[in-house]
């Protein structure tokens, strides 16, 4: 099931590397290009809170087993695409079809495992599901340089197959409850799909138009008012398409907080860092994979200790010091300037490579620890979207913030130059005097070698402001976490 999860969320990383020479291959717009991967994130964040009603009508087996097909067969149709309209479906399948495979892993966790051996398979699926987004950019950028675009797709078939036959073998048979199908809520289903997708194209929008701009506001406005009445018809439904009730459990709900916190972090850094690498030192995709290989070493590493720790500590402690540290972690890499390189951000990504197990481990016991068995899917569903959407909101908060103080530092830098400032000329890269009397020369210099340097400059700024704004946010849950239920340490292995 992990090898299914890997190949679903590794996907979303390897394409997005590799969008520019997939444009020039089928002569795709340029503001059309990031539809390729909008619309598997629109599919994938539909399928996640589905999950429980699937899993409740095909049983787990069938659904690993035919998502797992699904999404192979899709990912050969993307290969196969020979326009952009071909693209997108195949891409909506793939997403529809890997999003059931994130929740029904963990799900998996809880529902296959005794509670002494459960700490150490959400560590096994934790790293899986972390790891995916640290070597995409790698193994995007080996395939893209060494092999065509439609390897991107094709990597998949071997992973995928091999998946869902060892499911179909391995995982528990249970009967096929077709009364399920019977009782599907259609309205609930169409507002919630609706509800959903405006947001994801809602955030995906609003660094570039505004937040305040009249598109944004009513994607905002509409995925408001139907997320909302999906949630009052199915917290009164007999039979809810998602069993929104699972919050009624305080620890199940502080869990999802900390998913939620969680996702700003995780899919914030995996953005942030290819961005410096690629605007402000000019890597590759493939040189760009290898920078990013220290945090996926780092979790590797860790992961033992964090079981033992699971094990041993309160889980409210750890929580304390999984989101300290890993707040630590991307405070540090708000202090790079225009020169830092792989050397400079090691240090920073191994706390956080180490952090994220940490973090990991707490919330997916308070979530799903105390739930009964027959609400585990639906509570899975709902914990996995949370960290979703927690992404989602990040990568346009980081965007927004990039945005907008890059242009307000990049005046300030200029006034910094003018003034013969000696701290500005240094963090900018030049040579000190070299801009000691620019007075009067400023659309001159716009004009020369200095321009790319300041622009270059108030874009590292803007990058800095993102991960201190990463990092506050993930402070948050220290002032939420002593409010879960104590839970006894797990006994040793």
């Amino acid at each position: 099931m992990c090898i299914g999860m890997f190949m679903a969320i590794l996907d979303v990383q390897i394409v997005a590397t590799s969008l520019p020479t997939i444009q020039g291959a089928l002569n795709i717009n340029p503001d059309q290009m990031s539809w390729i991967q909008t619309a598997y994130l629109i599919a994938e964040i539909i399928a996640i809170p589905l999950t429980g009603f699937l899993t409740r009508l095909l049983s787990m087996r069938r659904l690993f087993a035919y998502g797992a097909l699904l999404f192979t067969a899709a990912s050969v149709g993307c290969a196969q695409s020979e326009s952009f309209n071909a693209l997108l479906l195949w891409r909506a399948i793939q997403g529809f079809s890997g999003g059931t495979l994130i929740p029904t892993v963990f799900s998996a966790v809880f529902l296959l495992f005794t509670p002494r051996h459960q700490s150490v398979a959400t560590t096994v699926a934790g790293v899986v599901a972390v790891m995916a987004p640290t070597v995409g950019p790698i193994v995007g950028g080996w395939i893209t340089e060494t092999y065509s675009w439609h390897w991107l797709f094709l990597i998949n078939v071997a992973p995928g197959l091999l998946a869902a036959a060892l499911a179909a073998c391995l995982l528990p048979r249970q009967t096929f409850e077709l009364k399920h199908f019977r009782s599907i809520d259609f309205r609930s289903l169409a507002m919630m799909a609706t509800g959903l997708a405006a947001l994801e194209i809602a955030l995906k929008e609003a660094p570039q138009r505004g937040w305040s701009s009249s598109v944004v506001l009513s994607l905002c406005a509409f995925s408001m008012i139907t997320l909302t009445a999906f949630t009052l018809r199915t917290w009164y439904s007999l039979t809810p398409l998602v069993d929104l009730h699972n919050f009624k459990d305080r620890n199940f709900a502080l869990g999802c907080i900390l998913s939620f916190v969680l996702g700003f972090g995780l899919f914030g850094s995996v953005y942030l860092m290819p961005v410096f690498l690629a605007y402000v030192r000019g890597r590759n995709a493939l040189q760009i994979g290898e920078t990013m290989l220290v945090t996926g070493m780092a979790q590797l590493m860790i992961a033992p200790f964090a079981v033992m720790l699971e094990q041993r500590l309160d889980v409210r402690l750890l929580s304390t010091i999984g989101f300290l540290s890993f707040a630590i972690g991307l405070g540090s890499s708000s202090l790079q300037i225009p020169q830092t390189d792989a050397a400079g951000m090691f240090w920073p990504q191994v706390v956080r490579g180490m952090a994220i197990m940490i973090c990991l481990l707490p919330p997916t016991r308070l979530a799903l620890g105390n739930i009964q068995d027959e609400r585990i899917p639906d509570a899975s569903g709902l914990f996995n979207l949370m960290r979703n959407i927690g992404g989602a909101i990040g990568l346009a908060l980081v965007d927004s913030v990039i945005y907008t103080r890059s242009a307000t530092h990049g005046v300030a830098i200029v006034n910094g130059l003018l003034a013969g400032d000696a701290r500005t000329q240094a963090f900018v890269g030049m040579a000190p005097g070299a801009a000691a009397d620019m007075s009067g020369k400023i659309d001159l210099i716009a004009q020369t070698i200095f321009n790319p340097m300041i622009v270059k400059a108030a874009l590292v700024q803007g990058i800095n402001d993102a991960w201190a704004v990463l990092a506050l946010i993930t402070l948050v849950p220290l002032l939420l976490i002593m409010l879960a239920y104590p839970i006894q340490p797990k006994p040793r292995l």
